[in-house]
């Protein structure tokens, strides 16, 4: 399906991830599809990944900056509208589960607002003239922790639930401008970074089997590749008429009957 997003402008906040991530596996999937990513992280592994699309004469660009930072945030957005004069889709990617529970300190929490929440807030209010010019569109990327709750990471659980209302508020506020705004919710989905943490676990392996056990549909996790795909038709012209959705990509992990579980 030619999804038509040749040339499109992409904001895309949490990209410079380890290779094969969900942020790096939607920076790739950009790339292919011929858009222009315009990466904002704190690491520099975004020099080589828009070094590496730039070798296959694609554009795009990669603006260092920490995420947690009001200042820099606005310069980094304010760059890519001055370079390319227009923003056809914001993708809100970054964000970490850092288990700033109730015994958490009040900065840390204050901290993990910062990097999971209000950087959606503050990236989407920048591109806000560049969206408007174009009528473009903004997904965020969410996690079943918002609607399941998961224990000790407070920060995040709030910070994505804040997500979902933020999604809906700005489908409602937005659509006079003609800009659509969705969500992906995630659940268990295989990237290095759970790699490496199943491999810190006494009985990984187990523990691993026992997770993809609680997944309905055909007992795995979700994929980045599969999180990357949805991504794409979102922002899409293919999605021109869905708004304010909360889309689960998630094997049926939040919704479908346990009683279709593996015993």
């Amino acid at each position: 399906m030619e999804l038509n997003l040749k040339n499109k402008i992409v904001i895309l906040t949490g990209g410079a991830g380890i290779k094969g991530s969900i942020g790096e596996t939607i920076l790739r999937s950009l790339a292919s599809e011929g858009a222009i990513p315009a990466l904002i992280d704190r690491n520099d592994r975004g020099i080589d990944y828009i070094g590496s699309i730039r070798e296959r004469g694609i554009d795009g660009l990669f603006v260092k900056t920490d995420l947690t930072q009001p200042d820099e945030i606005e310069k980094a957005v304010t760059s890519v509208i001055h370079k390319y004069g227009r923003i056809d889709a914001v993708i809100n990617n970054v964000g970490v589960n850092d288990g700033v529970g109730l015994d958490g300190s009040y900065q840390d929490f204050v901290s993990s607002l910062h990097l999971n929440l209000i950087s959606y807030f503050l990236t989407v209010k920048h591109a806000l003239p560049g969206l408007k010019e174009s009528r473009g569109n903004i997904l965020n990327i969410g996690s079943k922790v918002a609607y399941t709750g998961q224990g000790s990471t407070s920060g995040y659980a709030a910070s994505k639930g804040g997500v979902l209302a933020l999604t809906r508020e700005w489908a409602v506020d937005l659509a006079p401008s003609g800009i659509r705004c969705n969500c992906l919710i995630i659940a268990e989905s295989w990237t290095p970074a759970y790699d490496n943490w199943i491999k810190t676990l006494e009985n990984g392996k187990e523990k691993l089997e026992r997770i993809k056990r609680t997944i309905p549909f055909e007992n795995r996790m979700t994929t980045p590749r599969e999180i990357a795909d949805l991504a794409l038709f979102t922002i899409s012209e293919k999605s021109s008429h869905t708004t304010g959705q909360h889309i689960f990509v998630d094997g049926g992990y939040v919704h479908l009957d346990r009683a279709m579980l593996s015993e």
